[in-house]
């Protein structure tokens, strides 16, 4: 099992981000550039990538921290 930490920045709250990119991937025309918009987040892959956006992956909040344990 690995563990992802996403931080948030002072201009970045990544819980929102996430909240924000899950609910735009429900469109597919707007997939693409989630996707991007996740991708910046280093060491990421893409199997956790899609997981998050599609909700089959779950993560928990600690802070302002995303925590992806998969």
């Amino acid at each position: 099992m690995n563990t992802y930490r996403l931080l948030s920045t002072p201009m970045v709250h990544t819980p929102g981000i996430l909240a924000w990119a899950i609910n735009a991937y429900r469109f597919p025309k707007d997939r693409k550039a989630i996707r991007k918009v996740m991708e910046s987040y280093p060491g990421l892959p893409d199997e956790i990538i899609d997981g998050l956006l599609s909700k089959s992956i779950p993560y928990t909040v600690e802070g302002e921290t995303v925590i992806i344990r998969h």
